[in-house]
């Protein structure tokens, strides 16, 4: 055929390949200046929501440092106030407002993981300024459970021995998994159901050894008063921690969640003082303190202070664990350290290393050991499917550039 013939035809076809491609280049310029427009509200989007994820990234460099202090202020805390709790009752103090009130009147200790960060340029994040309405009235209402939780516990404590304590206290890690599958959807896993049943087994051990701790003045109206008061401090406990983790998945950083514990204890502190007020705990503390406790008055407050320096630690590092991994996990810690309270009864007051205690501390590290492998191995799972994403990723974008230069 002629080519002089073909030439309209190729024409049109040129006009209309030059139409098509100024059409895609007015396209490609309206993406750019919409992209241009968007970019600082999805850059700023995404800094928070890296912010939010990077705080609980095991990749972090922050990650691993907060989660061994954290742990460690838990542990400590825990077993001190422990130890702290029965030298109180065994120099004859037996004040249920007084073990109530000292539980979270340490909050001002919060302020220095708080201001400290700021202070010293580590972040220029200011204290409290991302704290809404909303997070404020959540955490008065933790508080306030936390505050009854912590008056169940004292009574509890008060009219029961420490066996039948022992023994309802250990129903908290039940509650906390069904508690945390319906409010959080926890995962039910092998190393999870495990662990329960061990630590569970570990606690019943714990209370049927110290069986014989029965106090001489225990009537059955006190018996019922402190039985029902272990299994609500038991429940509250287990309600509040998955609560804690909800409300937890909107906070970003680690301040953020000490000023949330801040106003809780805050809330569970004035809960506190006005039951002193009411039932004349103040008077009762200073009668105690000077005609009761057996070691004198400044071994009373010294002890005291102790305790509440203790107990602060023991909040702060179950909140922190909460944050860092999950509400199930800061339970399992929990209800772990509950033998290692009894092998420090045994370290510190001489008390009787049995065959049901040996027995017992070795269920306890059995569960707990289950319980670690389980966060270990999905911790691995979770670094492999990333890094296959990440490779997905780069070979995308490859065929994507080789599709373009084409």
């Amino acid at each position: 055929m002629d080519v002089t013939s073909q030439l309209p035809t190729l024409l049109h076809h040129h006009q209309h390949v030059k139409n098509e491609t100024s059409d895609v280049d007015s396209i490609d310029q309206e993406i750019g200046e919409e992209e241009a427009h968007l970019s600082p509200i999805m850059n700023n989007n995404i800094t928070m929501h890296q912010l939010h994820a990077d705080q609980k990234s095991s990749t972090n460099n922050r990650y691993m440092p907060l989660l061994i202090i954290n742990y460690l202020m838990l542990f400590v805390g825990s077993l001190s106030s422990s130890l702290l709790s029965k030298y109180y009752f065994n120099h004859k103090g037996s004040s249920k407002w007084v073990s109530t009130w000292v539980q979270s009147l340490g909050f001002p200790l919060l302020t220095i993981p708080i201001y400290l960060p700021y202070l010293f340029n580590f972040t220029k994040r200011k204290p409290f300024s991302d704290f809404n309405p909303k997070m404020l009235f959540f955490s008065i209402f933790l508080g306030l459970l936390l505050g009854l939780n912590n008056l169940l516990f004292s009574w509890g404590n008060a009219y029961l021995p420490v066996s039948t304590s022992a023994l309802l206290l250990s129903s908290q890690l039940v509650f906390n998994l069904v508690l945390s599958v319906i409010i959080v959807k926890q995962k039910i896993t092998f190393s999870n159901v495990n662990c329960v049943i061990l630590l569970t087994l570990s606690s019943i051990l714990i209370g049927l050894d110290s069986s014989h701790e029965k106090p001489n003045d225990l009537t059955k109206n006190k018996y019922f008063i402190g039985f029902f008061c272990t299994i609500g401090a038991g429940l509250l406990f287990a309600l509040n921690m998955p609560l804690l983790e909800r409300v937890y998945k909107k906070v970003y950083c680690y301040e953020m969640v000490m000023e949330m514990q801040l106003i809780i204890e805050i809330a569970a502190t004035t809960l506190a003082t006005i039951g002193m007020l009411c039932d004349n705990g103040f008077s009762e503390m200073k009668e105690e303190s000077q005609r009761v406790f057996d070691m004198g008055p400044t071994v009373y407050y010294v002890t005291i202070m102790a305790n509440v320096i203790t107990w602060q630690f023991c909040f702060m590092g179950t909140a922190g664990m909460v944050f860092l991994t999950s509400s199930l996990t800061g339970a399992v810690c929990m209800t772990a350290l509950l033998s290692m309270n009894v092998l420090g009864g045994v370290v510190v007051f001489r008390d009787v290393f049995s065959g049901l205690k040996a027995v017992a501390t070795v269920l306890c590290i059995w569960g707990f050991c289950s319980y670690v492998y389980g966060i270990y191995s999905k911790m691995v799972e979770q670094k492999n499917e990333m890094r296959k994403k990440n490779e997905s990723s780069t070979e995308m974008i490859h065929v994507v550039n080789g599709v373009v230069s084409y």
